[in-house]
């Protein structure tokens, strides 16, 4: 996996490169300082993931993450000092396909980073709850009526669906699998239908769309 680290503070720079290059599946193709030279990095080196500061002179990590995915097809990991809400909606209405915090132990740093270069999603687990509790209640209710992701679902199959209400309430691939007696395998090969077909881009998208759709409840989260 191609990663490009973007920060302005060079000796975090160099921990993150120590750490990922560690690893005999990850190399690290570049650095950047802020977040023009992350757009413009990402064009020249193709990195499958983009690990994106939030706070950078130039151009901020937000609007950068805005331009790589408008632009490329390489992932962005959001990792940020601050705990703050605005940063982890900005983050995500850009386009990033995961937000964590500096204080990630390097372990789940990794994972998140392979997780996102697979396609799946990560937030924080501390900012996950709150992130829930300040969307649902801006939701439309289901028992009003059709809403525009009707027609969209009805392009999916029964399993499809199936897979569709696991994944948006936080199932993994293996609990996935587990539930419905699948392998991980077939698990992966639905949510990249369901990805397909529904016109989205990672598993944070398709948690929006369930919830939007009426497929998932406040209470099923």
């Amino acid at each position: 996996m191609r990663v490009l680290l973007v920060d302005d503070q060079p000796l975090l720079l160099l921990g993150f490169r120590l750490v990922l290059e560690a690893q005999a599946d990850l190399e690290v193709v570049g650095e950047a300082g802020n977040g023009e030279q992350a757009v413009a990095m990402t064009r020249a080196l193709r990195p499958d993931v983009v690990l994106m500061d939030v706070r950078m002179p130039v151009m901020d990590g937000i609007a950068a993450t805005r331009e790589i995915v408008a632009s490329s097809d390489a992932r962005v990991l959001v990792l940020t000092t601050f705990d703050l809400d605005e940063y982890v909606y900005a983050a995500l209405r850009a386009g990033a396909s995961g937000f964590l915090l500096k204080d990630v132990p390097p372990a789940d740093l990794l994972s998140a980073l392979r997780a996102v270069a697979g396609g799946d999603a990560v937030v924080a687990p501390r900012v996950t709850r709150r992130l829930i509790d300040a969307f649902t209640p801006l939701l439309p209710d289901p028992a009003t009526g059709r809403t525009e992701g009707d027609e969209r679902l009805q392009r999916l199959t029964d399993r499809e669906r199936d897979v569709l209400v696991l994944v948006a309430r936080g199932g993994s691939n293996a609990e996935v699998a587990a539930a419905l007696c699948l392998s991980e395998a077939t698990v992966k090969a639905h949510v990249g239908r369901l990805l397909a077909k529904l016109g989205l881009r990672d598993r944070v998208q398709i948690v929006v769309f369930a919830y939007e759709a009426g497929v998932v409840t406040r209470g099923e989260a």
